[in-house]
């Protein structure tokens, strides 16, 4: 099973006790805030979760899987995540 965003605006209103509707906010306000901190280039740290990052990843060849013909794949930055020691601890 798998915790999809609806699932978790319900879990935050439950247990802090607010409405669906200002759960879903706070939900996407904190999305919000991890993805405008990306798009500026920083880290969105988030202590005892985890780190949000951009990674760049360098140009490379690669193959179009249908036809064999090799072409190029351009660089680009990605988003990236490094889980906290609390998350890991928690998970084991």
């Amino acid at each position: 099973m798998s915790l999809t965003k609806a699932d978790l605006v319900d879990y935050v209103a439950r247990q802090a006790d607010l409405t669906r509707k200002a759960a879903k906010d706070a939900v996407d306000a904190v999305f919000k805030g991890v993805a405008d901190t990306l798009k500026k280039g920083d880290k969105a740290v988030i202590t005892g979760f985890g780190t949000f990052s951009v990674r760049k990843r360098a140009p490379r060849t690669g193959r179009n899987p249908q036809t064999g013909q090799a072409i190029k794949i351009t660089a680009r930055k990605t988003p990236g995540f490094t889980a906290g020691k609390t998350l890991k601890r928690s998970v084991r």
